[in-house]
């Protein structure tokens, strides 16, 4: 018998774009059985490399913090501690790069202070902290216990000044506990919180003047600076002694019609707001 030869199995439909045969598979194309819907279970070799790689991470651990820990600080400090902290607060001394602590009874270093690549140029002890300014234009406030250091900052355009002429004179705490500090520079007086760092007042020397750091007596609580002037281009005369000579307390320059804003932290205001 001739002819084409017979198919078996199901007989053939035709369908239109769109339509759908009984069984639910599209038009054109085999026909695909539908996929499950519920969750798959992974492989068996994924199950396997999933301990491996959580143990891995809990390794790991350890060593992120350690590398955490051991990155170096912002500003380069290196405050070592050599022996526990006996009675009494240490002397302190800028010895080459670095301050040291001595302690008073036995003269054994309690800690030293150093930053990398920087020197101190001159150092304020206080009681409870000490400030320090080094040869970068940086001044850093750290506790006498050589626990930590409280702060950093920078001062305006001081860098090179600072390099040059050392720093004789620079530091002056304006109060008995040195509770403000100021940094004095030809440019500017600048005095600074010593609990937190914060800024408080700034004042530029006069124009044609600079202040000098080395000039200065302390005289009741107040401290009176140099401000030499230059004599003019035009030939005129220097201004009198008195205009070459500026008086600060911790709340700024001394003139009578000033309103400091004070220095109290923010907590000791609404504490003595609340007493009232």
């Amino acid at each position: 018998m001739s002819g084409a030869p017979m198919r078996t199995g199901a007989p053939a439909e035709t369908l239109l774009a769109g339509e759908q045969a009984a069984d639910g598979r599209p038009a054109g194309g085999p026909y695909a059985p539908p996929r499950p819907t519920g969750p798959r279970r992974p492989p068996r070799r994924t199950s396997r490399l999933m301990l491996p790689l959580a143990l891995a991470l809990a390794a790991a651990v350890p060593l992120i913090t350690a590398a955490h820990d051991a990155r170096p600080t912002p500003f380069g400090d290196r405050l070592v501690r050599h022996t526990a902290s006996g009675k009494g607060e240490p002397r302190l001394r800028i010895e080459g790069a670095a301050v040291h602590a001595y302690d008073p009874a036995t003269g054994r270093t309690r800690w030293t202070h150093t930053r990398d690549g920087r020197r101190p140029l001159a150092l304020l002890p206080a009681p409870g902290h000490a400030v320090t300014v080094w040869d970068d234009g940086l001044v850093s406030d750290t506790l006498r216990d050589g626990s930590a250091v409280r702060w950093h900052r920078a001062i305006p355009g001081g860098a090179r000044w600072l390099r040059a002429a050392g720093g004789k004179g620079v530091l002056r705490a304006l109060d008995p506990q040195a509770r403000m500090v100021a940094v004095v520079t030809p440019q500017r007086i600048t005095a600074y919180r010593s609990v937190d760092g914060d800024l408080r007042w700034v004042l530029p020397a006069r124009r044609g003047c600079a202040f000098a750091p080395a000039r200065g007596v302390r005289h009741q609580g107040v401290w009176v600076l140099a401000q030499p002037c230059a004599r003019g281009a035009d030939g005129a005369a220097e201004p009198a002694w008195t205009q070459q000579v500026v008086a600060v307390d911790d709340l700024g320059r001394i003139a009578p019609d000033r309103r400091p804003m004070g220095n109290a932290l923010p907590t000791e205001d609404a504490e003595s707001a609340a007493a009232r």
